[in-house]
């Protein structure tokens, strides 16, 4: 349930359900939200689920389990994966040192199964963990002039650099820790972390105090991460394996094993996965799981489709097949198939580039 939810009411929103989290829908006007972050800075909370790793063997056994490596110093963090024997996400993972314990941000589904998974994996280890997604409350601040914003209303510290680092200081004298995000909406972010009694309080000064930000939900985190090129958990990434996804920010290949390591090491050895993660332009609106056709071939399906306001019209999310020619692309939309041009990510450059933006051995070939 969100932390917030008397201020967002407050503030004209509606509420959906996401992992099984009430999260702010929107606030009437998601298109418009979507530009003020564009044009200036926006807050969203966060639906994250969060587990807590104590005791002296936490960046271990972490480290053992994930597919990235997991910083062993205090304010360093890192995106990963968690994987299956056969190589297919079972969960994202943001970790974070923060001295005696370590951070995981997680999909609002995952942090309780991922904690009865690893209570069972512990052993000998000096190991605990704890589902502490009630004792926080997580703030994004995203757009171009974050970075300001988080300036004006941040004391005890500077902004933090680069991006998946943070620092500890107080916003109106409550103790925050503000985290330099991997750009997911292609702007400057930031995501400002409290303790959750003082959310409420937190979310005013960050909307109110200081530079002016537009609140904004789920709907304007959808537009405005697919047009960033961003991939999302449950549209994306869940089931897939990371090197068909193209998340290679989320994967050390010169790390020591890990679950699913032997499946993503043979993928990335044999030069190419059978299938990628493209952009579309479709001429109208497909839902997810349009199927996509090059000619009279099947060649792949929709993800995710948004109308972005940036744009100017439909956008969409795909996978391909990997050799998919694209000349002749059309996708199904309500039993039609209608004509959909293949478009390179991101579809909107904003302040910054996403670190999620799909990537591929070919595509760094030729870079």
């Amino acid at each position: 349930m969100s932390l917030v939810a008397d201020v967002h009411a407050d503030h004209g929103a509606t509420f959906t359900d996401r992992g099984g989290r009430e999260v702010v829908a929107d606030y009437g006007r998601p298109d418009a939200a979507a530009r003020a972050v564009r044009n200036g800075v926006g807050v969203i909370e966060m639906g994250y689920g969060v587990v807590v790793v104590a005791g002296d063997d936490r960046v271990e056994f972490v480290d053992n389990a994930v597919s990235n490596r997991v910083p062993s110093a205090d304010g360093e963090g890192c995106y990963a994966l968690l994987l299956d024997p056969q190589g297919a996400i079972e969960t994202e993972l943001f970790v974070y040192n923060a001295g005696e314990r370590l951070l995981l941000f997680t999909p609002p589904d995952r942090a309780g199964p991922l904690v009865d998974d690893w209570e069972d994996k512990v052993f000998i280890d000096d190991v605990e963990l704890r589902d502490a997604s009630a004792d926080f409350g997580v703030f994004g601040v995203h757009g171009p002039t974050s970075t300001e914003k988080i300036a004006s209303v941040l004391n005890g510290a500077g902004s933090p650099e680069p991006e998946l680092s943070f620092v500890r200081g107080r916003m109106d004298d409550v103790g925050v820790t503000v985290i330099a995000s991997d750009n997911p909406t292609g702007e400057e972010g930031y995501e400002v972390v409290c303790a959750a009694e003082e959310a409420a309080h937190v979310f005013d000064t960050l909307l109110t105090r200081g530079l002016n930000a537009a609140p904004f939900g789920y709907a304007t985190w959808d537009t405005l991460t697919a047009e960033a090129g961003t991939p999302q958990f449950d549209a994306e990434l869940r089931g897939r394996l990371p090197n068909v996804a193209g998340v290679r920010s989320a994967v050390d290949f010169e790390k020591g094993c890990f679950v699913g390591q032997e499946v993503v090491s043979k993928v990335e050895n044999r030069g190419r996965p059978s299938k990628r993660l493209v952009g579309l332009r479709p001429d109208a609106l497909p839902g997810p799981g349009a199927a996509v056709f090059d000619g009279d071939a099947s060649v792949g399906e929709v993800t995710r489709a948004v109308d972005s306001p940036s744009v100017g019209g439909p956008i969409a999310l795909a996978y391909l097949d990997f050799d998919a020619d694209g000349s002749d692309l059309t996708v199904r939309v309500d039993g039609d198939e209608v004509a959909a041009e293949r478009a390179d990510l991101p579809f909107v450059d904003g302040s910054a580039r996403s670190l999620r933006l799909p990537t591929y051995p070919e595509a760094a070939e030729q870079a």
